[in-house]
């Protein structure tokens, strides 16, 4: 029987599968001094391992034909942001990309209020470059107005 906990745990652990197989091409390394594979392994070998554990124990679940699509619109809307972000941000630069995001997420999406909206957007944009770009010193894109 396909439940929602089986077919997801079977997923995850074939994500991982293929995680651990695209890895293969990079060198490994030692616990001491990891290579590029190292860290990717790992963490697909933890998702192999709890997807394979979601996938065992997971036949009390609700069964993947009882579930419905009554959440689409957000599904799609989120999907449409994650699109925007991926082509925006070279081109808009990080902080007017996800201060944009954030508003439409927040407001178009969740209908919060304006304050809250403005407010969250404003922070987590600006916040999370002030914390990525200047403190742990990432490179992130500025975009055509230097914001």
């Amino acid at each position: 029987m396909f439940t929602t906990d089986r077919t997801s745990g079977t997923v995850l652990a074939l994500f991982a599968l293929v995680v651990i197989w695209q890895s293969q091409s990079l060198p490994f390394g030692t616990f001491w001094q990891p290579g590029p594979a190292y860290t990717p392994v790992l963490l697909a070998f933890f998702l192999l391992l709890f997807g394979a554990l979601i996938a065992a124990t997971g036949g009390g679940s609700e069964r993947v034909a009882a579930v419905g699509w009554r959440e689409w619109r957000h599904a799609a809307a989120i999907l449409f942001g994650c699109a925007f972000a991926a082509f925006g941000i070279e081109r808009l630069g990080y902080r007017l990309t996800v201060l944009l995001l954030l508003t439409f997420l927040v407001k178009g999406v969740e209908k919060k209020g304006w304050i809250l909206t403005v407010t969250f957007a404003l922070g987590l944009a600006f916040g999370s470059f002030y914390l990525f770009h200047t403190i742990l010193r990432v490179p992130l894109p500025r975009g055509p107005f230097g914001i």
